[in-house]
């Protein structure tokens, strides 16, 4: 059992959108996932779990999906339904290639739609600007790495928070972004292994505690 942090006992139970996407259901991925759902629910709030393998997700954006009106498959219907309904957003996954893997690169190409997760409006130019769309009061995102810390920031300039921080969250508007890099996962201990399972797990709760900022 993990203890909730600070500041979550009588936290208002919000509607935690949790997304997995490793290919092995023996993955640290899916502990990791497994631990944070468990001490959000133990904090009182309403987990949706959305394990992209386990349901067969098609990465594949098609021409018929480009439309913003288009029909969309029930599947991928239901989790645009999931993030436009969500106050918080928590992503598991592994660096691949400084990259999210191609199922949750597909998740993002089909899930996070212009005229639902963000728009474009005038910028006062003659030209646009995005404006984002979605309710999330935060996303969080954990990724796994084999790289060194120290390898991923210094030398590669850590793609995968210029993408998670900038490139998508920033254009969907959503005000506090937090991500947590672990590193070395191949050369790790169980002791660490729980560490960050609890680590991980407090601050999801910490994040789903927090109020906005305000005006937000």
């Amino acid at each position: 059992m993990l203890n909730a942090p600070d500041g979550s006992e009588g936290c208002e139970g919000v509607k935690i959108l949790l997304i997995l996407s490793h290919p092995n259901a023996g993955s640290y991925n899916h502990a990791l996932a497994a631990a944070v759902r468990q001490a959000l629910t133990n904090a009182g709030h309403q987990v949706v779990l959305r394990d992209l393998h386990a349901e067969g997700f098609d990465p594949v954006y098609g021409a018929e999906e480009h439309r913003s009106d288009a029909s969309l498959p029930p599947l991928v219907a239901s989790h645009v339904e999931d993030i436009c309904t969500a106050e918080g957003l928590v992503i598991v996954h592994p660096n691949y290639w400084n990259r999210p893997p191609a199922m949750l690169c597909g998740w993002t190409d089909r899930v996070l739609r212009q005229g639902r997760a963000f728009r474009f409006i005038p910028d006062g130019r003659g030209g646009a600007r995005p404006e984002g769309m979605l309710g999330l009061k935060f996303a969080f995102v954990v990724t796994t790495a084999n790289t060194p810390r120290e390898v991923e920031v210094g030398y590669y300039g850590d793609p995968l928070d210029q993408h998670w921080r900038k490139v998508v969250f920033g254009l969907c508007g959503v005000p506090r972004i937090e991500r947590r890099s672990l590193c070395g996962v191949i050369t790790s201990s169980q002791e660490e292994r729980a560490r960050w399972l609890s680590e991980i797990s407090l601050k999801a709760v910490e994040l789903a505690c927090t109020k906005p900022p305000a005006g937000t």
